[in-house]
């Protein structure tokens, strides 16, 4: 009988129906239907756990929970047919009930029917009563059944009508999970030809110029085409590492794989490949931290920010880089200054967001700085604009030590 009592317990919490502060009104109509078809003054709904029973829609009397061993449909809960007793007083099985004693009622008719779930369990009654005694008739008895089966389908209608809400909910948030998905893989496949192209052009360049080379022989320096050719190589082994990292970044989801990173080897290494970027430029660095992070994400967010140092300049004048780092509470600040344009304080903001470009004069789609925010966020860091004294932009980002 245990198994049967955890089922039946089981099987009321998944319609929360005890959860209720006050009487579904479906269910009281129910009730109030029951008690006029049977013609008597009460008439109520129980549920019946392991310990109590719960009247939870009532007529005619004040719904209340009671000691399961005190309940009158607790003796027959199992019966599997109506029960129908003229006067309780009378029969063995109810004359000591407190019920019919006085203790807590004064029942004498009581006609009950068990309510059944469609996976056959029994989870309570549909029960009338009288304080007289009195008798049903075989139509008000069918009755009685059918409404303890439309009991029983309200409850599940209401169970499917959560579970389809839930399945709904579940879907709006695939949905919307899907939307963040595809726009970050645009914004990821964006990144990867904006990672790319500056290793490409100066392997592009140092091909170029091993060509112009190899036009005029009588003008080859050999030391000077090992160098265009080294170059050459070293930026084509760069684009494949970098291709690599991507690879395995996006097969990752995204998750960071954390390991010691040298921002000044990172540096050195971005410099190379904007090496036509950088042509004019003055880039100064002081000395910068070794820091726990993803070795990808990291560096593209120091590709990003020394890009746009370089690219964001008054027409004619050769851009002025300056890279610094600091300790702060708990981590690194790292500063890229630059003496270019600038950017307002009211847009400082809104250049972090995907496909924003405030100067639409300079080329670019817009992502940088959207994917150098989200790598900081996910290294658990902060980052930002500020004004360059004299005039510029210093993007700055703090990482934990």
């Amino acid at each position: 009988m245990q198994g049967a009592d955890e089922q039946r317990v089981a099987e009321i919490e998944r319609y929360r129906i005890l959860d209720d502060n006050a009487p579904r009104r479906d269910l009281l109509a129910l009730v109030e239907v029951a008690a006029e078809v049977a013609r008597v003054p009460m008439a109520t709904i129980n549920l019946i756990t392991d310990a109590e029973q719960h009247q939870v829609a009532a007529v005619g009397f004040d719904a209340a929970v009671c000691r399961r061993e005190d309940s009158m449909c607790n003796a027959v809960l199992h019966d599997g047919r109506p029960v129908v007793v003229p006067d309780a007083s009378l029969d063995e099985r109810f004359r000591d009930n407190p019920f019919v004693t006085g203790a807590i009622g004064d029942v004498r008719f009581y006609a009950t029917h068990q309510l059944v779930t469609p996976n056959g369990i029994v989870i309570g009654t549909l029960c009338v009563f009288d304080t007289v005694p009195r008798q049903l008739t075989d139509d008000q008895e069918r009755a009685i059944v059918a409404l303890a089966d439309r009991v029983v389908d309200l409850l599940e209608l209401e169970l499917r009508t959560r579970e389809l809400g839930a399945t709904v909910s579940q879907l709006e948030r695939a949905r919307a999970e899907l939307q963040r998905s595809n726009e970050q893989l645009a914004a990821f496949a964006g990144q990867v030809s904006h990672d790319l192209l500056n290793p490409l052009t100066a392997v592009t360049m140092s091909l170029r110029l091993v060509g112009e080379q190899l036009e005029e022989p009588t003008s080859l320096d050999p030391s000077q085409l090992g160098w265009l050719v080294t170059r050459a190589v070293s930026g084509a082994h760069r684009m494949e590492s970098l291709i690599e990292d991507l690879l395995s970044f996006a097969r990752l989801g995204g998750r960071l794989v954390r390991a010691e990173v040298d921002l000044g080897a990172v540096l050195a290494e971005v410099s190379e490949d904007l090496a036509v970027a950088l042509t004019d430029a003055s880039l100064t660095a002081g000395a910068l931290p070794v820091v726990s992070g993803d070795p990808v994400q990291l560096r593209a967010v120091v590709q990003n920010l020394i890009a746009n140092a370089a690219k964001f300049v008054q027409p004619g004048v050769a851009p002025k880089i300056e890279v610094s780092a600091a300790p702060v509470a708990g981590g690194w600040r790292i500063e890229v200054a630059d003496h270019g344009i600038g950017i307002s304080p009211e847009h400082r903001e809104r250049v972090f967001e995907p496909l924003a470009r405030i100067d639409q004069s300079i080329a670019g789609c817009g992502i940088g700085l959207a994917t150098v925010r989200r790598v900081i966020d996910s290294h658990g860091g902060r980052i930002g604009l500020a004004e360059t004294p004299g005039g510029g932009t210093t993007a700055w980002f703090e990482l934990p030590g």
